[in-house]
């Protein structure tokens, strides 16, 4: 069977929480490489950061621009609710991520304050959207809106 078809198998069973869970433990291995290495091998550890920022910035225009919509039109909480909480949070991590990304073009190592705050950010909006938001987009949504999401995904550059 080719890896194609076996990815089109594995979406078919795939939950909106166990897609995006899934996303932010990749995106936290590569940030914990990048933490890893970079007073090791400042150039080694660099593509984990790239990788890691191109990687949260995907994640949040793949909430943005496609969960949070639909969510939004099954519940009719434009403006307000928990997506208006998670886009708020995406600008503070957006903040916090250029923090690390200024110290890592400088070739900086010294990036730990930023790191934590960055870090303390993310921990809570991702509780937040696991537990909570994820779950209730999974209970809304029918099997069609489900492939439409992953499809949609699939699109974002």
């Amino acid at each position: 069977m080719g890896i194609r078809k076996r990815k089109e198998q594995d979406m078919a069973n795939e939950t909106i929480t166990s897609y995006y869970e899934t996303d932010h433990d990749r995106l936290d291995r590569l940030f914990r490489d990048f933490q890893e290495n970079k007073r090791k091998d400042f150039t080694q550890a660099k593509p984990f950061f790239r990788e890691f920022n191109l990687g949260l910035k995907r994640h949040i225009v793949w909430e943005e621009e496609i969960l949070f919509p639909l969510f939004e039109t099954k519940t009719g909480q434009q403006n307000s609710g928990p997506t208006t909480v998670m886009r708020f949070e995406h600008l503070k991590i957006k903040e916090a991520l250029e923090k690390v990304h200024a110290k890592v073009r400088n070739q900086d190592p010294n990036s730990d304050v930023e790191e934590t705050e960055l870090l303390g950010i993310l921990k809570e909006h991702n509780i937040k959207e696991e537990q909570i938001l994820y779950p209730m987009i999974d209970r809304l949504i029918s099997e069609d809106d489900r492939k439409k999401v992953f499809s949609d995904r699939a699109s974002v550059p």
